[in-house]
């Protein structure tokens, strides 16, 4: 009997030294500077939104947070870096709607979009803007839809993945009628050839359809998300002009490499929680046409895989190529 209370004794000391070893890396986290990397040049939306978060969260976290750009392959190569970067939770990224996508577009990713990161936060999401050339005679939805249907109509992206393939794409699909869709290298180029006049329609961002429109040299006719932008209030979804289901919005979220303990991941949730809740990072944010989201780490699993089920059976029925 003694020899099994004297058994049961060290067993419990060596649980309980083994949660104090689990515990440890969450009671000295942050132990250095952190480093967020975007995997985008300087400038854009991403670069903005991951420096916004980093420049924050080394207020609250008391360390700093480098930015490390690494453009390049549509993504790719900054989000490998992610990938292969320690679990420790000193390093964490900005991923978006691409990361969804890329798995369906490339024959070989070096990279598990799901398996190989930890989802901390859904960060921001927005939508586009349905914008047709003003000679058409389209005012709604349903006047491209019962144009479409009589003759050839062809529509801009900025590229093969891009949110406004992927809404065109799934416009087509819902609406059951044809388009040919033009690959751009950006949706600048791909929004002078519609005001020119050489494409009929294009789902652009709401600045570029704001700025276009407003001088009269678009027309918009819907949103794309699932309810209406406060934006653009007075302009409707796609969903309430006879497509219910339809919903597409760029979105932004912040991962970690997997096996990072779960204790650091929701710590660094929480800190994005209250950050993505501050008036002045809200604001920031509406320059940027985004809205927060903000989410769980198990909240934002669910959405990713999701969102990649979701764009597979799109581009598998677009007969989109794999590169």
């Amino acid at each position: 009997m003694r020899h099994r209370i004297a058994g049961g004794v060290a067993m419990l000391a060596l649980l309980a030294l083994a949660g104090s070893a689990l515990a440890q890396p969450a009671a000295k986290f942050p132990q250095r500077p952190l480093r967020m990397i975007v995997p985008a040049p300087p400038g854009g939306t991403t670069d903005l939104l991951g420096r916004l978060v980093a420049e924050r969260l080394a207020e609250s976290l008391g360390q700093q947070v480098v930015v490390d750009n690494r453009g390049g392959a549509g993504g790719i190569l900054g989000t490998e870096l992610l990938a292969r970067a320690p679990a420790d939770g000193h390093t964490l990224g900005i991923i978006y709607t691409p990361h969804t996508v890329l798995p369906h577009l490339q024959k070989k990713l070096p990279y598990d979009p799901l398996r190989d990161f930890a989802a901390v936060s859904l960060l921001t999401e927005a939508p586009l803007v349905l914008v047709v050339h003003p000679a058409l005679p389209v005012h709604k939805l349903q006047d491209l839809i019962a144009l479409a249907k009589t003759r050839p109509l062809v529509y801009g992206s900025a590229g093969n993945g891009s949110g406004g393939h992927l809404s065109g794409e799934l416009l087509k699909q819902m609406a059951k009628f044809d388009a040919t869709h033009v690959p751009y290298k950006g949706a600048g180029p791909a929004a002078a050839d519609l005001v020119a006049g050489q494409l009929q329609f294009q789902f652009a961002s709401q600045i570029t359809a704001r700025n276009f429109v407003g001088a009269g040299r678009l027309r918009a006719i819907a949103v794309s998300s699932a309810q209406r932008s406060a934006a653009l209030p007075n302009l409707p979804t796609v969903a309430e002009q006879g497509l219910p289901g339809f919903a597409f919005v760029n979105w932004f979220g912040t991962v970690v490499p997997a096996r990072t303990p779960p204790v650091i991941v929701n710590a660094l949730q929480q800190q994005i929680a209250q950050i993505l809740q501050q008036p002045a990072v809200s604001e920031r944010l509406k320059t940027l046409d985004s809205t927060v989201v903000g989410s769980t780490p198990a909240v934002f699993s669910a959405f990713l895989a999701a969102d990649m089920a979701k764009w597979g059976t799109v581009l598998r029925n677009s007969g989109v190529k794999v590169d």
